[in-house]
């Protein structure tokens, strides 16, 4: 079984940045595309970007192109998310999420996923 834990949410200004990690557990990590996605109270839960198993791309959403980077390290089995220039609507739960199946096609929708981490809140002020 596959277990995924978040980390390095917090409370930060808008402008400021922040770097989320992912650490796996189980399973064969360097196998897995590595998403990652966030939920905001009231709202539904949306794909913010994600890695293909070995890590040579990469898809972000348009909201977060340009300020949100992904990177993994498949020795540490850790994925990354670096987020730059943060504005208050990035307040959300961040989770990342494993796809066990397609190795170089990276998912739009949740239930492309098939393992989950409990999430990490980032909320940024204004």
């Amino acid at each position: 079984q596959v277990q995924l834990a978040e980390s390095g949410g917090g409370l930060v200004q808008a402008g400021d940045s922040l770097r989320l990690s992912c650490a796996a557990s189980g399973g064969t990590f360097s196998r897995y595309v590595m998403g990652w996605f966030r939920q905001a109270p009231g709202k539904e839960r949306e794909f913010v970007g994600g890695i293909t198993a070995g890590g040579a791309s990469r898809r972000y959403a348009d909201s977060v192109k340009g300020r949100f980077t992904i990177s993994r390290d498949n020795a540490k089995n850790t994925v990354y998310l670096q987020m730059e220039s943060l504005k208050p609507e990035d307040t959300a739960l961040y989770y990342c999420a494993a796809d066990r199946d397609r190795l170089i096609t990276i998912g739009w929708d949740y239930s492309d996923y098939d393992y989950w981490g409990q999430g990490t809140q980032v909320t940024v002020s204004s």
